[in-house]
């Protein structure tokens, strides 16, 4: 059989056969470059709009749990839905712990945000009243664009209006700067606040002030009782000592006959010292008309107590007794003897 195909050609060897090269032409490698790049942008595009969208959940969480700042014109911010933590606002902003704010404002800016939440009505204030005002005061004054916007920290509104309470005595009480008749009317204004369905305000003490300890929150009490009792007749509340406070409550609640004679002989005072006098005397030298002084009505008393610091002071006649911490078999005996004889000499003086 002949080795020849059918049309006379013999058959290739294998080793003879050259593979044709097949070259990319211009057009060619135009559009796998171009398919190249599309995929590599399309790829880009989807993974930019998925960094996207995890930055656009990101911020609203972060704003919907008020750690946005935001700057918002000071005469777009309102005070009138949440009571302020500060008995007499008036006599704060007109304060010189308030023109000392205003000097680091003017001088370095303002550097603490205040905090705010959204209404239907707009912005209402949380925390920083004093630094709100401060810029207030300082636009007003000067004219200054600077003051007349504020950084403020953005949050939809809590879901329990508790927590508004809480946000905006936080910062002070942590720092100790409301007194403890401040801290009282807090819970008072709080119990009247249609917000928090009845509440007593002695309840609302233990969960506007549940960081504090227990005792602190005692005395927050009794100074509620206090104020509710005699609030109308107190001219200077912040005034009251955390002892003077808790002893007259006490008084009060063992006989409470003594809020009448004290609502008549506070009636009468000019002053916070005058307001201490009269909340310091023993309940016989309340009796009569009230009228300022020590007089007849005080000899007749058989006992009284009163707290000086953290000390105790039991008076009656022939004895006077100091209960308090102080080791006094501690101390110099000179110096202890000094101590009582400049004692003696100012209960000699006329």
């Amino acid at each position: 059989m002949s080795g020849k195909g059918k049309f006379g050609f013999e058959p290739l060897e294998p080793a003879s056969v050259k593979p044709r090269k097949r070259e990319v032409g211009p057009m060619g490698a135009a559009v796998r470059e171009a398919a190249g790049s599309l995929a590599e942008s399309t790829e880009t595009l989807v993974e930019q709009r998925r960094q996207n969208a995890s930055d656009a959940k990101a911020f609203r969480t972060a704003q919907g749990e008020g750690r946005v700042l935001e700057i918002i014109r000071v005469d777009d911010i309102r005070t009138d839905d949440l009571p302020r933590d500060r008995i007499d606002l008036a006599a704060t902003a007109g304060s010189d712990e308030m023109e000392e704010l205003k000097a680091s404002i003017r001088a370095r800016g303002q550097k603490e945000p205040i905090e705010v939440f959204r209404t239907n009505a707009g912005f209402q204030l949380k925390k920083g009243w004093r630094r709100l005002t401060a810029l207030k005061q300082l636009w007003q004054e000067t004219g200054d664009t600077r003051f007349a916007v504020v950084t403020a920290r953005v949050s939809s509104g809590p879901a329990d209006r508790i927590d508004l309470y809480i946000d905006m005595v936080e910062e002070n009480v942590i720092r100790e700067d409301l007194s403890f008749a401040e801290m009282a009317q807090v819970a008072i204004t709080a119990a009247a606040d249609a917000g928090m369905e009845g509440q007593e305000a002695d309840v609302l003490v233990g969960r506007i002030f549940a960081s504090l300890h227990k005792m602190k929150r005692s005395y927050i009490r009794s100074f509620v009782f206090l104020l509710q009792e005699l609030g109308d007749v107190l001219p200077y509340p912040k005034a009251i000592s955390r002892n003077l406070g808790v002893e007259v409550a006490r008084r009060i609640q063992a006989s409470p006959e003594v809020s009448v004679s004290l609502r008549n002989a506070l009636a009468s005072v000019r002053s916070a010292e005058e307001q201490t006098e009269v909340l310091s005397r023993p309940p016989a030298a309340l009796a009569g008309r009230g009228t300022l002084g020590r007089g007849a009505d005080q000899k007749k008393a058989v006992k009284y107590e009163f707290h000086v610091g953290e000390a105790k002071v039991t008076a009656r006649k022939g004895e006077c007794r100091i209960l308090s911490g102080t080791d006094f078999s501690s101390i110099d005996r000179k110096r202890l003897q000094s101590a009582i004889e400049a004692f003696h000499k100012v209960l000699d003086e006329k």
